[in-house]
């Protein structure tokens, strides 16, 4: 190990199978990890916080994964070791990566695993988990076309934003749903035609009388009565790409209920009557892809034509999520809906000097 590291490291393990990350998780201290030969270690200075760490904690995406394991999914971090058949120029080399484990303060990633990135900021994480899963999703099941009507659920959230702005990069007419007047305002911002706040707006009434001829593609992450409305609303030869379905994900049993059985019996006919189709998208199905979607993302970004829009949780505590022991309370902070954009926890530790 190279000379100047701990020998010793923090991060989060969950313990038990829960929903509820705060049960299911603890924090632990462990031995730096042993690098392979071509792996590199990683400091890991921020973390991403995404929905779908519940169903982490909750073995959803692995049934036959027991406790107890690592947790997190995105980091943007530092190079700080090499593996023997990894070039030692790549030390202080600032990258992002999607790899398992990463709510850690330190964390082994295989090289082929690394996306370079120009300086250790904050605002490369976005195009992670959030950003991929937009971009691919888009690319894969929606094919776009110019003129074409786009609904994005959550859209002031860490995927919606990104859905949002690449809709309109293709020329779209872009609806986005959202829970407050805040968000409004920044999905006006970032360049969304129809902001709809859902607690003041009845959705079912706003597509039935705005949009008559029906919704093109939907970018749908809400599920429950949301994913049935968006459904009801497409219109002919309509897509409707399901990347997740948060209003279940706090659920013990996810998704499962006699009127959510009753809806998806009705499926058949909805779609075959339209000429529609409903299409699952599940990022790590597309891994292959990963690299040069990131590539083509952080350009868009770095050329000012994608914002990439962080919450650190500033409103919540003044010094925003710091430390690997704040990630419970960012988990928390997500299902509060207070947030706007991807929610970020910097592990540098409170107190501590700046890189």
């Amino acid at each position: 190990m190279a000379s100047g590291l701990p020998s010793v490291m923090r991060k989060v393990v969950v313990k038990s199978l829960s929903v509820n990350f705060r049960e299911a998780i603890e924090v632990t201290t462990c031995a730096l990890p042993k690098l392979k030969a071509q792996e590199v270690l990683v400091k890991n200075r921020f973390v991403g916080i995404n929905a779908s760490d519940i169903n982490f904690t909750a073995g959803r995406y692995d049934p036959t994964q027991k406790p107890p394991f690592d947790a997190g999914f995105e980091a943007v971090g530092e190079i700080v070791a090499t593996g023997d058949r990894v070039s030692s120029n790549l030390l202080g080399q600032s990258v992002a990566h999607l790899s398992n484990g990463a709510f850690s303060e330190y964390q082994a990633v295989s090289s082929e695993r690394l996306f370079p990135i120009k300086s250790l900021k904050p605002v490369y994480l976005p195009c992670l988990v959030s950003g991929l899963t937009a971009k691919l999703a888009l690319q894969s099941s929606a094919h776009l076309k110019a003129g074409e009507t786009v609904l994005v659920t959550a859209a002031a959230g860490g995927t919606g934003q990104f859905a949002v702005q690449l809709a309109k990069l293709a020329g779209c007419h872009v609806i986005g749903t959202c829970s407050t007047n805040e968000k409004v305002d920044f999905l006006k911002r970032v360049g969304c035609d129809h902001a709809i706040n859902i607690s003041k707006e009845d959705l079912k009434h706003v597509l039935r009388t705005t949009y008559p001829k029906g919704i093109d593609v939907v970018y749908e992450s809400v599920g429950g009565e949301t994913y049935e409305t968006c459904v009801n609303s497409l219109a002919n030869k309509g897509r409707l790409i399901v990347i997740g379905y948060i209003s279940g994900y706090q659920d013990p049993m996810g998704v499962g209920s006699l009127k959510f059985a009753r809806a998806a019996a009705a499926l058949p006919v909805k779609l075959l009557t339209k000429s529609a189709c409903v299409h699952g998208f599940f990022l790590f199905h597309y891994a292959d892809q990963w690299k040069d979607a990131f590539l083509q993302l952080s350009d868009l970004l770095e050329n000012g034509q994608l914002t990439s829009t962080i919450d650190l949780g500033k409103s919540v505590s003044g010094e925003g999520f710091k430390g690997i022991d704040a990630i419970a309370d960012a988990v928390d902070y997500l299902y509060s809906k207070k947030s706007i954009g991807k929610i970020v926890v910097d592990l540098e530790a409170p107190g501590s000097s700046k890189l």
